[in-house]
C-alpha cells in the first residue's frame, strides 16, 4: 500500500480471488461453484479475480457453462484471464469470443491490476513471454496504492503440492520485471491449493 497523509484513514481494497472452476470436467460439483459464488457475492468485494481453468476442456459448452457462472458474480469489476485448461483444444479462442482479451488491465480506485494469459496451446507448461514485458511495464506506471499482477501458473513453487511444473517458464524475469514494478500482490491458480506467501 501507498503512502497516506498523517491522520488520514488507509483505504481499504477487498479483492475476492477464485480460479480453477473446471466447468464441463467430470469432477466438476456445480453445488461447490454456488457456495463459492455466494461467499465471494457476500464480500462486497472491489474487485473479484478469476485466475484461470474457467473449464475442464476448453470446449464451447465448457465455456458456456463458466460464462454462466461468472456471470453470477455481482462484482462491478471482474477481471478474467484464461488458464492451461482453457488453452486446450483452441479454447483460448472461445475464451475470446465469451470473455474478451486474454490480456486485460483495470485501474480503478487507487489500484492498477494486470492479467496476462500464462497458457500455451495444448500443455501444462506456462510463459509469460517476454513480447509482454513492455506491457506490463508501462500499465504498471500508471499511478496507483496497490499493484496486482494476475497469472494462472505460479511464480514461485508451492509446497505441499508434487512435483513442481506449475512455474512459468520465465519465473525468474518475471519476478524481476514485478518487483521494478513494485508489484505488491501476485495471485495464480493452477495447483488446487490454497497458499499464501
Amino acid at each position: 500500500m501507498g503512502m497516506t497523509p498523517k491522520n488520514t484513514p488507509e483505504k481499504r481494497h477487498v479483492i475476492a480471488h477464485i480460479s480453477d472452476l473446471h466447468c464441463g470436467h467430470p469432477h466438476f460439483v456445480p453445488e461447490m461453484l454456488d457456495t463459492a459464488i455466494d461467499e465471494v457475492n457476500a464480500l462486497e468485494p472491489d474487485v473479484v479475480v478469476v485466475s484461470g481453468d474457467l473449464t475442464g476442456f476448453g470446449f464451447l459448452p465448457d465455456y458456456e457453462q463458466a460464462r454462466e457462472y461468472v456471470d453470477k458474480i455481482t462484482c462491478k469489476h471482474v477481471v478474467t484471464i484464461p488458464g492451461n485448461h482453457d488453452a486446450r483444444n483452441v479454447g483460448y479462442l472461445h475464451f475470446e469470443d465469451l470473455f474478451g482479451p486474454r490480456n486485460s488491465v483495470l485501474h480503478t480506485d487507487g489500484m492498477s491490476i494486470v492479467a496476462v494469459d500464462s497458457s500455451e496451446p495444448d500443455v501444462n507448461e506456462g510463459c509469460v513471454g517476454r513480447g509482454r514485458y513492455g506491457w506490463i511495464r508501462k500499465q504498471f506506471a500508471h499511478p496507483a496504492d496497490l499493484r496486482v499482477f494476475v497469472l494462472h501458473h505460479h511464480l514461485v513453487p508451492i509446497p505441499r503440492t508434487g512435483r513442481e511444473r506449475s512455474m512459468v517458464t520465465d519465473s525468474g524475469d518475471v519476478l524481476e520485471l514485478l518487483t521494478e514494478c513494485g508489484v505488491d500482490i501476485v495471485l495464480s491458480g493452477h495447483k488446487h491449493v490454497p497458499y499464501a506467501w
